[in-house]
């Protein structure tokens, strides 16, 4: 269902525990799977939401000696100027649109949908008046702050500036904490009300 012309597994899913009236999409890193960010979604979840946490297909990496593992597409180098898999960033977005569009047919408006994502996961879209909030560790060895901070200045050029939030957390590697959760539940509620 999700990454390149490989399947994977049904995504992992947090119901809403009513009527759900909105979803969060939540892409998982290089190696990882859905279930632990479902995991981290239910300790944090709002009653109306829903939260899908897919599964990229295991495939080869070229980075990683091109051992196979979980991937929504294929890296070939970690620094600014390295060659980027095209075609397979286009065909998980076009996944991406395919879990929104089975949302949209579930009866959650298109603006009602956040799409959100850990390290290879996070994604854009064209809409200049998207939210975006970007949570980055200040120790992070493998995506260094200085990657972060040159993505969140790419950012402010895609999408109003205005709407971009860059935080970082003291101390934190490349993994998520108690108050960066904090930080996506304030950011998922206010963009994303109970509407009954």
């Amino acid at each position: 269902m999700c990454g390149n012309t490989m399947s994977a597994p049904l995504p992992a899913i947090v119901p809403a525990a009513r009527k759900a009236t909105a979803a969060v999409i939540f892409l998982h890193g290089l190696g990882d799977t859905g279930h632990g960010w479902a995991e981290a979604f239910a300790g944090i979840r709002s009653s109306h939401i829903k939260y899908i946490c897919p599964h990229a297909p295991v495939m080869p990496v070229t980075l990683n000696m091109n051992m196979a593992m979980p991937s929504w597409f294929d890296i070939i180098g970690l620094s600014p100027d390295s060659q980027e898999d095209e075609p397979g960033i286009k065909q998980a977005a076009e996944n991406v649109k395919a879990l929104i569009d089975q949302e949209v047919k579930n009866g959650i408006p298109s603006n009602r949908i956040i799409l959100g994502g850990f390290s290879q996961g996070p994604i854009s879209g064209a809409n200049r008046d998207i939210s975006i909030l970007q949570c980055h560790g200040d120790c992070d060895p493998l995506v260094p702050l200085m990657f972060g901070s040159l993505t969140v200045e790419k950012l402010k050029t895609l999408v109003n500036p205005a709407n971009v939030t860059f935080k970082t957390y003291e101390g934190m590697m490349h993994s998520s904490c108690q108050q960066e959760m904090m930080d996506v539940k304030q950011f998922i509620d206010k963009l994303l009300p109970p509407i009954d």
